[in-house]
């Protein structure tokens, strides 16, 4: 059954983006291979998004897909990340279901950092 759940992010400058991973957020990693690398993830959720918000604004076309980088502190989150030299956009965005920013991963672009304000899916027992 299934195991796991892989993200691929795909970049213009591996090298800096897999940096960005392993040196500033500090996760380990494996070499699959060829200097491949394989990060470990902090647990993880999936959520099913419509395309459309109740009134009609379309929030996206499928097929589309997004990741985001989830903290339990954005404001401490945020600060610790700008030490580090990460650009980091300059508001927080309350969306009801947590808070919001975008960071900017070094040769792939913005990714979205989230204070949930929800249960956490991946806290549940399997």
């Amino acid at each position: 059954m299934i195991n796991g759940f892989h993200t691929i992010v795909y970049s213009d400058d591996p090298d800096a983006t897999r940096a960005f991973f392993n040196d500033v957020l500090g996760w380990p990693s494996i070499d699959a291979g060829g200097g491949w690398q394989i990060f470990k993830t902090k647990p993880a959720e999936l959520g099913v998004h419509p395309t459309k918000g109740p009134d009609g604004e379309v929030w996206g076309t499928a097929p589309m897909h997004q990741s985001s980088l989830m903290c339990d502190d954005i404001e401490a989150t945020v600060a610790e990340l700008r030490a580090k030299g990460v650009e980091v956009a300059d508001e927080i965005n309350d969306e009801g279901f947590g808070l919001t920013t975008m960071i900017t991963v070094p040769g792939a672009g913005q990714m979205m950092l989230y204070q949930a304000r929800h249960e956490l899916a991946h806290a549940l027992p399997d």
